[in-house]
């Protein structure tokens, strides 16, 4: 993880269970006496991730409908850190915090995680987009519940990425997104089997039976994951005066040179990919600016 991740040593699960008592339920005993969480069970994955919000990040209000993706903090709080070094690199070493600093995410869903953690971490302020009506309210909800004065915009046309979320007088120091990954249901469902084996969990039965839960456009859409990221840098160019850096998780790490080639076509000024470690698991983000 990265160094500044709280949660960097594992977690405190007395602490977690004086915020919500209902996780201690979920919690395991491991061959070696150490605890642990059955990540299979999706309402213990929820209890947790709420656990961590509410202990680490300020939060007093956090909660999602069943059939929405439940984000796992301590990766999503990394994907925050790893901004925060990019945008260093361009303040003379130094990290900018502070509502000066405005941040666009797209794709926000529900649970609204990463305008959470970037306000609580670095006190950026923050627009979400998304193009589910629900999420938007339930995703406001939480905002106002928790006085985050986080603007959360609904985007009325599916196809669009930063086309009516991004108004002409607006300036964001960089955006961000977790696109969804897959191009079908069945992927999806493929892509749990593969995290449980890898948590050396039993395999769960049941089409739907996703970990942390998720239903489209949060995990699939047509053209997955490298067809959303090519329409993001494609459309990126109209905005290229309005955003210091465009940024997107890419969890398929063969899917780099495919849009680096995309990004090359479309003359960015620069572009990197930084890679972010959590466990056993290796993710990434691509960045660029014109």
């Amino acid at each position: 993880m990265h160094p500044r991740n709280k949660h960097l040593s594992g977690y405190d699960f007395p602490l977690l269970i004086t915020h919500v008592p209902e996780l201690k339920k979920y919690i395991v005993e491991k061959e070696n006496g150490e605890s642990t969480l059955n990540f299979a069970d999706k309402s213990a994955v929820l209890l947790l991730n709420k656990a961590l919000l509410l202990a680490h990040y300020g939060i007093k209000f956090w909660d999602l409908p069943e059939q929405f993706l439940c984000p796992p903090v301590p990766g999503r709080a990394d994907y925050i850190h790893a901004l925060a070094d990019l945008l260093a690199d361009d303040n003379n070493g130094q990290i900018p915090t502070g509502k000066s600093v405005r941040c666009l995410d797209i794709g926000t869903g529900a649970n609204l995680i990463y305008p959470i953690l970037g306000q609580s971490l670095y006190k950026w302020r923050f627009v979400g987009s998304d193009i589910n009506k629900v999420a938007v309210k339930i995703a406001q909800n939480i905002s106002m519940a928790n006085r985050l004065e986080i603007k959360i915009k609904h985007q009325k046309q599916a196809n669009a990425i930063f086309s009516n979320i991004i108004n002409k007088t607006d300036y964001f120091d960089i955006t961000m997104c977790n696109p969804p990954f897959h191009a079908s249901a069945e992927e999806a469902q493929q892509g749990t089997q593969r995290k449980l084996k890898n948590l050396g969990l039993e395999k769960v039965k049941g089409k739907n039976a996703l970990n942390f839960g998720g239903h489209a456009p949060e995990l699939w859409c047509e053209g997955g994951e490298l067809g959303f990221i090519k329409n993001m840098i494609v459309e990126s160019a109209s905005f290229k005066e309005q955003v210091g850096w465009f940024t997107c998780l890419v969890s398929k790490k063969e899917n780099i040179n495919l849009l680096t080639k995309v990004l090359k076509q479309y003359k960015v000024k620069d572009f990197k990919t930084v890679k972010m470690l959590q466990g056993n698991k290796q993710s990434r983000f691509l960045a660029w600016q014109y």
